[in-house]
């Protein structure tokens, strides 16, 4: 094994410029929606719009109506799977990723064992299982309910989480679709696709390795180079370390300016520090921003912390490739608020994407492309 004292440094613009580069955000690429699911690991999808905007901010020539149609046809579904948080996945990553982050899922019920005494969680997963593919997709409220009325003495919400972790259940459409709205209802993935389960443990310990393996470079691919503790952050997964052990003769390896080990595709992009990177808006919850243990590749300092307001996100600009400011859009004015003072050039390639952006994505057809605005200001005011 080479030593690793040998590493190259790789300096924080160098790692920002890179990780926009596999982001598809130095330029907007010319692929499919649904390819861009598949390359990105899928999209961060806490609330409806988000995935609309992520791609939006990514994709040549991109419309909401494409997404949506991905959902429609089920090609694309909305489930919990990273961080245990909803994201929106290709059919076949759901049905992939969502056993490989199980462990998780199952350390998740344990946190609220207190309020699951005297409840099998094996009956507890066939019976939300036969209550929720037996009809129509159902309320968390009424699959809470069904298992009540077989435990009554345990905790309802604690009931909730442990359906919600053991089972792959899906959001079915209409929500998620864009311009649509609907109450969240749920089935199971391997229901909605009509599809048999996946199992990663399916061939036994070798396959489930590979499976590991596998996920690990598509991530190197999505958001590295990369740590180990990077990737274990945006899987909400530990103990990966192993994996990329195997992986290491297969990877690059680099040093940050802390001195932490990070490995990357040896054919992967990794663009001039000086590489002009454009403004972008990005939706609350974009995974870029929350993918990685380290964050200074994007999240400067003095920007720490601002994106945020209790558990709340806003919506958030990149300048220079870093987080500079927050925005809102409301009845086609985008209102922009910069963390600090941009010079006049920059201004003017802020304006000129807010303009693309509500023109591509502006939801009431009467507001005609005259009355589109950009503006500096409080995003609170």
């Amino acid at each position: 094994m080479v030593s690793r004292t040998t590493h190259s440094v790789i300096g924080t613009r160098s790692l920002n410029r890179a990780t926009l580069a596999r982001q598809l955000l130095l330029g907007r690429a010319g692929m499919s929606a649904r390819d861009a699911v598949g390359h990105l690991l899928g999209l961060q999808a806490q609330n409806v719009k988000p995935p609309y905007y992520q791609l939006h901010a990514r994709l040549a020539g991109f419309r909401p109506a494409e997404l949506a149609g991905l959902m429609e046809s089920r090609e694309v579904v909305r489930m919990v799977t990273m961080r245990s948080t909803i994201h929106t996945h290709t059919a076949h990553d759901a049905l992939t990723l969502r056993p490989l982050v199980q462990p998780a899922r199952d350390r998740e019920v344990g946190h609220f064992r207190k309020g699951l005494v005297g409840v099998d969680l094996e009956r507890l997963t066939a019976r939300a299982r036969a209550f929720v593919e037996a009809g129509p997709p159902r309320t968390m409220g009424e699959i809470r309910e069904e298992l009540l009325t077989q435990w009554p003495g345990a905790d309802p919400q604690s009931l909730s989480v442990a359906a919600r972790c053991l089972l792959p259940l899906v959001q079915v459409t209409p929500r998620g679709v864009w311009g649509r709205s609907g109450q969240g209802r749920l089935t199971t993935l391997e229901n909605w696709l009509g599809s048999g389960r996946a199992d990663a443990a399916a061939d036994g310990p070798a396959g489930a390795a590979a499976a590991v393996d596998d996920l690990v470079l598509r991530y190197l691919g999505a958001f590295g180079p990369a740590s180990v503790k990077d990737m274990q952050t945006w899987a909400g997964l530990t103990r990966l370390r192993e994996a990329f052990e195997r992986l290491r003769p297969r990877l690059v390896v680099f040093r940050d300016e802390n001195g932490a080990e990070l490995f990357d595709l040896p054919d992967a992009p990794r663009p001039d520090p000086d590489v002009p990177a454009p403004p972008r808006f990005l939706p609350e919850f974009d995974n870029l921003l929350l993918s990685h243990a380290d964050r200074t590749r994007v999240i400067t300092p003095e920007a720490k912390g601002r994106s945020w307001a209790g558990n709340q996100a806003y919506r958030t600009l990149l300048l220079d490739g870093f987080l500079a400011g927050l925005w809102k859009a409301d009845a086609g004015v985008l209102t922009v608020e910069l963390f600090a003072p941009a010079p006049k050039a920059a201004e003017e390639e802020i304006v000129a994407e807010g303009e693309l952006l509500l023109a591509a994505m502006e939801e009431d057809p009467k507001t005609p492309a005259g009355r589109w605005s950009v503006r500096f200001g409080s995003i609170h005011g």
